[in-house]
């Protein structure tokens, strides 16, 4: 790593650093940075435990346990300023111990974790549905998660012997997901640097069914589940459809039923549709923020929630408001528990879904119009 001097026209090397010259440790510092910023190692992940240790008849523990969106497990190992001979076995060990990991342990694992060191943050602690935002799903129900072998094992340190990676390198072979990540501190005067590599890449795991029978049960189930509740889904969402046609809103005219638990028309606000959810419990009408950059959707709902007093009595009720500072995107919305999943009520909910979208978009047509003048002036880097 270089400075790069513009008056002199020269660069200048940054010096290197090892972890143990700066004092650091492999469990106060590495663990820590990577737990609250995963993503330094290159995709979203959701830590769900720290020094796991719960596995039967062993004192060992794993640094981070986590998931990846796809719902794999992801076990990372730190080792500071030299990876040592037995970190794959190490690894590989854990990952062992993990398959046997059902959706409700995963889920668990990760209530204790919140339990532990979130306890005090304002945020919901509630696992599974921190799990299900994660994952994009409605429901823990239509989740996947430790499928078979997809057990992916993520290393982590300043230097890797060659026994480890000529290791890895075979494991990749064999079809085991395995990232070997080099990280270096550098200090440039007072101000300390850190950079992560990933030196050896890993083509996509293969799922490889296993023999343990209450995960293949639990699988199975879940594919069924899936099944059947896109084909819910599509059924309603066709029935709504064709009540729409007959309705005087247009917003859903050129729309075709799917089998998600959304169906989104345009506002005429691009980035911003009215999105109407069906859920087992619950159906909901919602304006989706939703532009490519996080600073215009936070802009938008600024200026909307600057109003919200008279936006809530133009549509005749409080509305649940969601900036989602931890996120891209930003919600508004309402709605109402049923029982969506009998179709015995659906006439109902098409008749409320209608209802409360007209609404939606009476309240908000002229507003969005306003902030997309309004975002025109404003410059976003």
């Amino acid at each position: 790593m270089f400075t790069v001097n513009n008056q002199t026209n020269r660069i200048s090397p940054v010096k290197t650093k090892t972890f143990g010259e700066l004092g650091f440790t492999e469990r106060k510092h590495l663990q820590e940075w990577l737990a609250y910023q995963p993503d330094a190692l290159g995709e979203e992940l959701l830590v769900i435990q720290k020094e796991f240790d719960g596995f039967d008849d062993t004192r060992e523990r794993l640094d981070l346990l986590a998931l990846d969106k796809d719902g794999n497990l992801v076990i990372i190992e730190n080792k500071l300023d030299d990876s040592g001979r037995d970190v794959v076995w190490q690894a590989l060990k854990y990952a062992s111990y993990c398959a046997s990991l059902t959706k409700l342990q995963i889920v668990e694992i990760y209530q204790q974790y919140l339990n532990r060191y979130e306890q005090n943050t304002e945020n919901s602690l509630d696992a599974a549905s921190r799990i299900c935002e994660f994952l994009e799903a409605p429901d823990l129900d239509e989740t996947k998660m430790n499928l078979g072998n997809s057990q992916r094992l993520m290393l982590v340190a300043a230097n890797f012997r060659k026994e480890v990676t000529s290791t890895a390198l075979w494991l990749i072979g064999q079809g085991i997901s395995i990232q070997c990540f080099k990280v270096i501190p550098y200090a440039l005067g007072e101000q300390l640097f850190l950079n992560i590599d990933q030196i050896i890449p890993t083509p996509e795991a293969k799922e490889l069914m296993i023999g343990i029978n209450a995960k293949e049960a639990e699988e199975k189930n879940t594919e069924v589940v899936v099944k059947n509740r896109h084909k819910i889904r599509r059924d309603y969402w066709q029935q709504l459809l064709d009540i729409f046609q007959e309705s005087d809103c247009s917003l859903y005219n050129n729309v075709s039923a799917g089998r998600d638990h959304w169906l989104s028309a345009g506002s005429g606000f691009s980035g911003c549709p009215y999105t109407l959810i069906f859920l087992q419990k619950e159906i909901r009408v919602e304006l989706s923020i939703g532009r490519r950059v996080t600073e215009e959707n936070k802009f938008i709902f600024d200026f909307l929630f600057d109003q919200k007093e008279q936006i809530e009595s133009n549509f005749g009720d409080s509305l649940k408001w969601m900036r989602l500072d931890d996120k891209k995107m930003s919600r508004i919305q309402y709605s109402q528990f049923t029982d969506g999943f009998n179709r015995e009520t659906w006439d109902k909910s098409i008749e409320w879904h209608l209802e409360k979208v007209k609404r939606l978009e009476n309240t908000f047509s002229t507003l969005l119009q306003q902030a997309a003048e309004k975002l025109k002036l404003e410059t976003f880097e």
